[in-house]
């Protein structure tokens, strides 16, 4: 996945993902570690509030007692001055003081945000207030509530208030707001930006991929329209690093257009240089070919001239052997300019390769070599006309160019769906410097040879769909004809 374009671009979209998240997670965290170290703080803030009452309290009873010699409390109607005294400089706390089961006897809150002072204890939060000074009365000490809610922390502490007067608590309240206010605007505008930076980037790498998986796509379906000799001009897509590509590929096809017109013309150079060397490679032949007959003619008819009968008759008789010699040569000639077209048949091989055998065994023994067919197949189809003719000029190459007491073998088989017809003699074959043009008409290493045996073989091996060669023997010298195997 990593190795493509596209992989790396989902890999990317996928990382960002998980970093917005984690801020995001972070963010909140941080915010809600900060929310309860403030409410930790007002907790204290309200311990000490309550302890100021307590102390304010305290102070005004002994004052009074100092003044009258009496053992009663602070009247009713001082206790909310008091409370306020102690609280004016304590921002957002509110509190009073609490006579068991009588209620609030007193109520301040000095630092409330509205028009007016307020004076009225939160009949909302009475049932706290209630149970937090009973607790306080209780245990005789200082107690402190908290209650979470959804938006804020409500934070609640009294304390016992020592005196002539049983019964008496201090209390103390604030809320700390958790999402609300200031800090929690900046914490919603920070995820906002964050999560509008992270929809921008996944909508752009998005778009980055899919428009370059689309160009990618048409540039693939286009090369894979067209062959890769002739590659399409490919159009321009807009993505500046692309382009580059798509420039390239484009400078390439042209650079390869022009090297394939190029090498085309150098081919048909080539194809007519060899034409022409072949057609006088054939031209050279042939003219050696009838030259020499034509000479023995000419020589036979002058002596003939001037002698009596019987020379005349001799000359007759050896002009028509040179005749016979000259229509052998144009008919072979001819087999290769108009090739017959193979009728194929069904051919038992064993008996046909016999009879191949048979035509040359008179001329193999009177050279002391002897011929043996052998074959691995039944039965094949080809044109037995053409390919006797094509085995009986290698059965005479072999017989002539093999060596006196050796043997010929002619062979058939069944090899990777080619039937492949051999002949084996265990003579040293053709010069090495004629070997690659062997199957050439008029290529010869035999001074009597016409060097157009081969390239009849050639022909009909090709005619049948198949091709002629030299093969490679550990001994001797092997030719094969191989065609396309066709059961019978």
């Amino acid at each position: 996945m990593l190795r493509s374009l596209r992989g790396r671009l989902i890999v990317l979209l996928l990382l960002l993902s998980a970093a917005a998240l984690a801020a995001g997670t972070l963010m909140v965290g941080l915010f809600r570690q900060s929310a309860t170290a403030q409410a930790g703080q007002a907790e204290a803030e309200i311990g000490r509030a309550c302890d100021a009452i307590a102390a304010t309290y305290r102070s005004a009873s002994r004052g009074r007692e100092g003044a009258a010699g009496s053992s009663e409390g602070v009247p009713h109607r001082d206790l909310s001055a008091l409370v306020e005294i102690a609280l004016r400089d304590r921002p957002g706390i509110e509190g009073g003081i609490w006579q068991g089961d009588t209620g609030s006897v007193a109520y301040a809150f000095p630092t409330y945000p509205g028009s007016g002072p307020k004076t009225d204890v939160p009949q909302a939060e009475l049932p706290r207030i209630h149970a937090i000074n009973r607790a306080a009365l209780a245990g005789d000490r200082q107690t402190t509530s908290r209650y979470d809610a959804s938006s804020q922390i409500l934070l609640l502490t009294a304390c016992p208030l020592p005196g002539a007067v049983p019964g008496l608590t201090a209390w103390t309240m604030t809320r700390v707001l958790t999402f609300a206010g200031s800090g929690y605007r900046q914490l919603m505008a920070g995820l906002g930006i964050l999560l509008v930076t992270v929809f921008a980037a996944t909508m752009l790498l998005m778009r980055l991929t899919v428009t370059w998986s689309r160009h990618i796509g048409r540039i693939e379906a286009a090369l894979q329209a067209h062959d890769v000799a002739e590659l399409p001009v490919l159009p321009i897509t807009g993505e500046r690093e692309l382009d580059r590509i798509v420039t390239a590929l484009n400078e390439a096809g042209r650079r390869l257009v022009d090297a394939r017109r190029r090498a085309e013309q150098l081919a048909r150079q080539v194809t007519t240089a060899e034409r022409l060397a072949a057609i006088g490679r054939i031209a050279a032949g042939v003219a050696h070919e009838i030259r020499n007959p034509i000479a023995a003619m000419r020589l036979k008819a002058e002596n003939a001239v001037v002698g009596d009968s019987k020379r005349k008759d001799q000359a007759l008789a050896m002009i028509l052997g040179q005749i016979e010699r000259l229509d052998a040569l144009l008919r072979r000639l001819l087999s290769l300019t108009e090739p017959e077209k193979p009728r194929p048949a069904s051919v038992a091989l064993e008996p046909f390769l016999a009879s191949c055998v048979a035509a040359h065994t008179e001329f193999a023994r009177a050279r002391e070599i002897t011929v043996t067919s052998r074959t691995d197949a039944e039965k094949s189809r080809f044109d037995p006309e053409q390919m006797r003719r094509a085995l009986d000029n290698l059965i005479l190459n072999a017989i002539q160019a093999a060596p006196p007491r050796t043997g010929i073998l002619i062979a058939a088989r069944h090899d990777a769906g080619s039937l492949v017809l051999s002949v084996h003699d265990e003579g040293c074959g053709p010069p090495a410097h004629i070997r690659e043009h062997l199957f050439e008409p008029f290529v010869t290493g035999r001074a009597d040879g016409t060097g157009l045996g081969l390239s009849i073989v050639r022909e009909i091996a090709g005619a049948h769909g198949g091709i002629a060669r030299l093969g490679h023997s550990q001994a001797g010298t092997v030719f094969e004809i191989l065609v396309p195997w066709r059961p019978s």
